[in-house]
């Protein structure tokens, strides 16, 4: 692919930027482009595509590569957006890498296993391999920790899925013994021998895969890459190839992107932003974007497409590097405080927020409220409850739904004798299901599963689930505690405010303790504390009765459950907000220790507030304590005054010109005229399948094909 002065490909209904037109004719056979958020990395990539089209390369030489389906499905809207013709995108190859994967390996393997997608048919295998773990590794006993639960099984396949991602396994010096190399991949000695008998059990006793998980594909792939030189000769030959979202790269992706990058005549063109590099704990790494890829050639594209210069300024001092905005309007940004003695007034300024966008006539839908962690919901949940603002929770659960607060309410049920006021038959078995994980009762997954059908229908039964399994079967010093609190809840007088029951409740069960046993990660466990507490901390401001508390908590899932399916206001991690954008964010609890997170690293924090803050297409609302002290350092380092004042004096100014040529004028030119236009000059675009004119050409003669303004 030649350099030239400029591009052949010319694409439908906008102007690309200097930044787009380099790279569409950049000649390089390996170009990574350094983007920022919202700058059309995506669009950037199509518009390669379609230069190498109208070059002559066939489509079906052209491999699309994303992470996710949702980037799959967008790379696909973006062809068709640029002008490709539906014809032409259809023969292009967009794929995820795992699919990818899929692909190749299915032409390279004599058979193809089976996928296994869903979580049922996951936690069926990692049960198995944890029967084989405790048959094979009886003499370990002491030492390892055998849990069934799903917390546990759920726990495990993330981090089989972080270990696979990293390739941690090829690192693995199993001379040195088993404790070492589990301590050597940072796991515990169960997870390690649990991980390789799941492997084991997927790859089957003469490597003949019996099934495949998410990833797994991926993962299978990357090892035979590395294993045998043989096989990167088996990939498919591609004339470009293009990678969306490299942020989210980690080891096992990279390994083959960099096979597919080496094929003789293969272009590469890679996308990606380093400062939106946050998923570190499942493999992903700078690296990849800097020392990995430090032979490609680089281009910038810094003109972001989401929001106007007020956000595009800020957010180029908070990550000192050049941004510009595309957009001639404002991005408002608002700094709304709350009492460092009263945080749950952080909530308060949240339907005030709210309240405010939808007194201008916008839709809740637009509405993106980003948390850094799943605690911080519960007193949110709360007060739009209590505003009647409906909302979903996206990829997180709502407060009601979540073990630790099961477990809870399952304690009051028991107490009160009252499973009655659930009216959620899958709620009902939810609470039972968080008894047996918290009371540690020995039921196997199929027994927990019986015991939930069954309660389900016949509350009454709790009693004897109680008194059967959690008192009788369940860990002795656990069980002993829990009947201890339950007892405790008995004896209170009925009109015994909530939360000192349930404080004392917690108390009796040692509730930081039990959430360590059950939850092995330490700031996992730390998150299930926090969601406690501010589960009583909202108790006592409701200054309810227990009976009446938990009358309400029952209301409460109705709420939940039966509110309407359109304008919502929409809770999610902040984490999971990448490659969305929304057109009003809020971020609260931007206190320093929360966010950025005390617990992880600094430059990982910066780049997940980097993330939730660059959703934001109109406004943007920041929520923190008073006192500056008490404040994340993110938002002083943001300037908001001098950049909000450099952002007015721009829009101020007349809009600048267009740095590169217009774009040519398309013609609607029906069949029966072809020979007539193309007698006058007209030129066909066999990629986009229409009729055009340069810019230099007169009009005139072309008038009755002419689209009309």
């Amino acid at each position: 692919m030649n350099r030239a002065a400029a591009p052949l490909f010319i694409p439908s209904r906008f102007v690309p930027t200097r930044e787009q037109c380099d790279i569409q004719l950049s000649h390089d056979r390996l170009t990574l482009i350094e983007a920022n958020a919202g700058a059309a990395k995506t669009t950037t990539l199509a518009l390669r595509i379609g230069e190498a089209l109208v070059r002559g390369l066939p489509p079906e030489r052209i491999l699309a590569l994303t992470f996710t389906p949702e980037a799959r499905d967008v790379m696909r809207s973006r062809l068709a957006d640029v002008g490709i013709s539906a014809g032409i995108s259809a023969r292009i190859c967009v794929r995820t890498i795992d699919d990818f994967a899929h692909e190749v390996l299915a032409k390279i393997e004599d058979a193809v296993p089976p996928k296994r997608v869903s979580s049922r048919h996951l936690r069926d295998a990692a049960l198995e391999a944890l029967t084989n773990v405790s048959a094979r590794y009886e003499h370990l006993d002491d030492l390892l920790d055998i849990r069934t639960h799903n917390i546990a099984v759920s726990q495990f396949l993330d981090a089989l899925l972080r270990l696979k991602a990293m390739m941690a396994f090829d690192h693995v010096d199993n001379a040195l013994g088993l404790e070492s190399a589990a301590e050597d991949l940072g796991v515990t000695l169960t997870t390690y021998l649990w991980a390789r008998e799941y492997e084991e059990l997927r790859c089957g006793l003469f490597d003949e895969i019996q099934f495949r998980g998410p990833l797994d594909a991926t993962y299978d792939l990357a090892k035979m890459l590395r294993a045998d030189p043989a096989v990167p000769e088996l990939l498919p030959d591609f004339g470009l190839i293009t990678a969306d979202e490299l942020h989210d790269l980690n080891e096992a992706s990279f390994t083959i992107l960099e096979a597919l990058s080496r094929r003789t005549d293969a272009y590469f063109v890679g996308a990606g932003d380093r400062d939106q590099v946050i998923h570190t704990q499942s493999g992903a790494d700078a690296q990849f974007l800097t020392r990995r890829f430090s032979y490609a050639a680089r281009y910038p594209l810094t003109m972001t497409y989401r929001h106007g210069p007020h956000l595009a300024y800020a957010m180029r001092e908070f990550k000192n590097k050049p941004i510009e905005s595309a957009l001639s309007l404002p991005a408002d940004i608002e700094v709304l405080t709350y009492s460092d003695a009263q945080p749950h007034e952080c909530a308060d300024r949240i339907i005030q927020a709210v309240r405010a966008w939808q007194s201008t006539g916008k839709s809740l839908d637009g509405c993106a409220i980003l948390l850094r962690e799943r605690h911080q919901s519960v007193e949110i949940e709360n007060v739009l409850m209590r505003a009647n603002i409906g909302y979903r929770t996206g990829s997180m659960q709502s407060y009601l739904l979540r073990e630790e607060i099961l477990f809870l309410r399952g304690m009051l049920a028991i107490a009160l004798d009252d499973l009655d006021a659930v009216r959620s038959e899958s709620i009902r078995g939810a609470i039972i299901e968080a008894l047996a994980v918290f009371g540690e009762v020995p039921l196997t997954a199929k027994e927990i599963e019986e015991a939930k059908q069954t309660i389900t229908r016949y509350p009454d039964m709790l009693r004897d689930f109680f008194v059967g399994q959690i008192t009788r079967a369940g860990n002795q010093v656990v069980s002993g505690r829990i009947a201890a609190a339950v007892q405790l809840v008995r004896s209170s007088v009925p009109e015994t405010p909530a939360y000192e029951t349930l404080h004392a409740v917690c108390d009796v069960l040692d509730i930081e303790v039990l959430a360590r046993r059950i939850y092995v990660d330490p700031h996992e466990a730390a998150i299930i504390a926090h969601s406690i507490d501010g589960f009583i901390a909202m108790a006592q401001r409701s200054a309810m009765s227990l009976r009446e508390f938990y009358n309400w908590l029952g209301a409460a899932d109705a709420f939940v459950s039966t509110r309407r399916s359109k304008n919502l206001v929409l809770l999610e991690y902040a984490a999971h907000s990448k490659g969305k954008e929304f057109d009003h964010v809020l971020i609260p609890f931007l206190e320093d220790g929360e966010f950025p997170s005390s617990i992880y690293a600094l430059r990982d924090e910066e780049n997940l507030f980097y993330v939730a803050a660059t959703r934001a297409r109109f406004r943007l609302t920041l929520i923190a304590p008073s006192r500056q002290e008490r404040r994340s350092p993110f938002i002083a380092r943001m300037r908001l005054s001098e950049t909000g004042s450099y952002a007015n004096a721009v829009l101020r100014r007349e809009p600048p010109r267009p740095t590169v040529s217009p774009a040519r004028q398309d013609l609607s030119v029906p069949f029966a005229d072809k020979d007539v236009a193309k007698a006058l000059g007209a030129r066909w675009d066999s990629v986009r399948k229409v009729w055009y004119l340069l810019p230099d050409q007169d009009p005139g003669p072309f008038a009755p094909w002419l689209p009309e303004r």
